[in-house]
């Protein structure tokens, strides 16, 4: 069998990490960006490239199209890793930030999704990889926006791998706390341009947030590389039974724990304090 796999978001942090390794493991890899100028360095690595931007859905046809066609009309694995956050407080966000914040990170991957689907059906196969959060299971102040789209990941997610029972297609999560890359940056363009508002009585949290996200190097504790998650894709790709989730950084073992032990409102006290 020959091991093709679509990656979204591959201009950057974990999708160019995993597009990049999972070639050099053998793997004949599709990666997706949404502007022609992203490529450049994944084509010099020899990988196949498909413009495909998931928020529309005539970029998604035709994206899919050119992978099939790539493939020979088979597709061993998907991995949903195109995503980015909008920081700000859930009463500064309006209609049109929490809808490019959920086009982006939910509707567009399960578009992508549907339409991968009967492929898998027809070949009997298949591998779907979603690339959550640990804010998909456990809330943070300031990221409303972001932690909603990833609860609605892990709730369809969930959904679609008991609807897949019975079938050799998988769907498996990946929930990475901190990981290396330019997720902070965009988070700060997308904050600026959705949410900041001068009357906002979250001020002193704004400023404090925004050193954070335009902080050189690693801007908490327990930070890890792009590769971390990498080494899950790859368990999920070629475990004969994956996992449905995979957690990656200790802050998400950490606050999966305290989710499971700890009453609400002591647990609100120390998310909090992050």
């Amino acid at each position: 069998m020959i091991k093709n796999i679509l990656i979204t978001g591959c201009s950057s942090g974990i999708g160019f990490e995993t597009a990049k390794t999972l070639q050099n493991r053998g793997y004949k890899v599709i990666a997706t960006v949404r502007k022609i100028d992203d490529a450049t360095q994944l084509k010099k690595l020899g990988i196949d490239v498909v413009i495909m931007d998931v928020t529309d859905s005539n970029s998604i046809d035709k994206g899919l199209a050119e992978t099939l066609t790539l493939t020979g009309g088979s597709l061993y694995a998907l991995f949903n890793n195109a995503g980015f956050g909008i920081p700000g407080a859930v009463e500064d966000l309006n209609r049109e930030a929490l809808r490019v914040q959920f086009e982006t990170n939910l509707l567009g991957p399960f578009e992508l999704i549907s339409k991968i689907l009967p492929t898998m059906r027809q070949q009997g196969y298949g591998r779907i990889i979603q690339n959550s959060s640990i804010l998909g299971r456990v809330v943070l102040p300031l990221r409303g926006a972001y932690n909603a789209s990833k609860f609605a990941m892990e709730g369809l997610s969930d959904t679609l791998r008991l609807e897949l029972t019975g079938t050799e297609i998988f769907v498996s999560l990946i929930e990475p706390g901190p990981i290396e890359s330019n997720f902070r940056k965009n988070s700060y363009n997308a904050f600026l341009h959705y949410v900041a508002t001068k009357e906002s009585v979250f001020q002193k949290q704004y400023e404090q947030m925004k050193t954070r996200l335009t902080k050189d190097g690693k801007a908490v504790p327990f930070t890890l590389p792009a590769s971390s998650v990498v080494s899950k894709v790859i368990h999920a790709l070629e475990c004969n039974s994956p996992k449905p989730r995979y957690y990656v950084t200790f802050p998400t073992y950490l606050f999966l724990f305290l989710n499971y032990i700890l009453p609400t409102r002591i647990l609100d006290k120390f998310l909090l304090k992050i």
